[in-house]
């Protein structure tokens, strides 16, 4: 690993407030490689023998079951994964490919389990994690289950033009096939869903989005910080 990234590692909430000791005994045993698209960097089942760190690029995390496929989230630069099952030292639930040229550094998971133990900052911000991680998967259920497919796509519409800085046009940036996927709808499902909300002043062009109406998409919605807000 190059001494340049170690910052990038250091200023992540895991790493920030943990022993230097430790963290340089953490990161001893690291590496970065450079992946290109469509690379299995995780299997499904598999055990995970590392704690992955995305430094550059975006993957998707997806499971199978009786050759069904879902995609069940898009994860960028800072992310981190698995940290469950490496602290747990579990088979991993799901696998993760890149959807472009993708820079990753992996850490030791034996090594993690072992700094876990006696670095208390960092067993702190593990947990910190986790219970973010697990907080995120009760919204997304939530979601899910008392939200119609319209109103989950007219909710991930106003959260993604919030995360690309507010205008009112903005780009996607993951395919329509994926987000169906995520949404969980099939991709016609999906196309109807976009139909549905030109009233409401949405118009999407491939990956591109123009909000014309945000108060009458943000009626529909009706967001809720108990599901939509990341913070909380």
């Amino acid at each position: 690993m190059r001494v340049s990234d170690i910052p990038k590692i250091r200023s992540l909430m895991l790493f920030k407030d943990m022993d230097e000791d430790s963290f340089s005994e953490l990161t001893r045993a690291a590496y970065v490689q450079d992946f290109p698209p469509q690379v299995d960097l995780i299997l499904e089942g598999d055990r995970c023998d590392f704690l992955h760190i995305m430094i550059d690029g975006s993957l998707e995390l997806f499971a199978e079951w009786n050759r069904h496929e879902t995609a069940l989230t898009i994860l960028r630069s800072g992310a981190t994964f698995i940290l469950a099952a490496v602290v747990r030292d579990a088979p991993n639930l799901m696998s993760a490919r890149t959807l472009e040229k993708s820079r990753v550094i992996m850490i030791p998971a034996e090594d993690v389990r072992e700094i876990f133990q006696k670095d208390h900052e960092f067993a702190r911000a593990v947990v910190m994690e986790l219970a973010y991680c697990y907080r995120g998967v009760v919204k997304g259920v939530k979601s899910l289950k008392l939200r119609t497919s319209i109103e989950r796509l007219a909710n991930y519409l106003l959260k993604w033009q919030k995360k690309t800085g507010g205008s009112d046009s903005f780009t996607l940036g993951i395919e329509k096939r994926r987000l169906a996927s995520i949404l969980g709808m099939t991709p016609e499902n999906l196309s109807r869903a976009i139909k549905t909300l030109r009233p409401y002043g949405v118009e999407i062009d491939g990956q591109n989005v123009k909000i014309t109406d945000p108060d009458a998409l943000k009626g529909l919605a009706k967001p809720s910080p108990l599901i939509d807000d990341p913070r909380s």
